[in-house]
């Protein structure tokens, strides 16, 4: 089993996310709209919401004209199917009911 398929604990997840946010704002991004599907899948609404916030707000420090800059660059973060792109649209999309 690869590190990319092995489903992650939401602590491991939040550890990944800080390490990140501080050397790769983007891989942070993605880590964030992991947990904040996570959260969600839990009924943990308050934390998905929190979440979903973070990946926004990260978000908007990257271009997101083209698909290239949209483009995530793993397939999954801790079990977690990331969506091909990842901007606010994509985020509001799939979180509408707590972003």
């Amino acid at each position: 089993m690869t590190n990319q398929t092995r489903v992650a604990s939401v602590g491991e997840l939040e550890t990944s996310f800080q390490r990140e946010l501080a050397t790769d704002r983007w891989a942070a991004a993605e880590t964030a709209f992991a947990l904040a599907t996570r959260n969600r899948d839990a009924g943990d609404w308050e934390q998905s919401r929190e979440w979903v916030a973070q990946c926004l707000r990260i978000l908007e420090g990257f271009p997101g004209e083209t698909e290239e800059q949209a483009a995530t660059t793993r397939v999954s973060v801790g079990g977690v199917l990331l969506p091909n792109y990842l901007h606010e649209g994509v985020v509001r999309g799939r979180f509408g009911q707590v972003a």
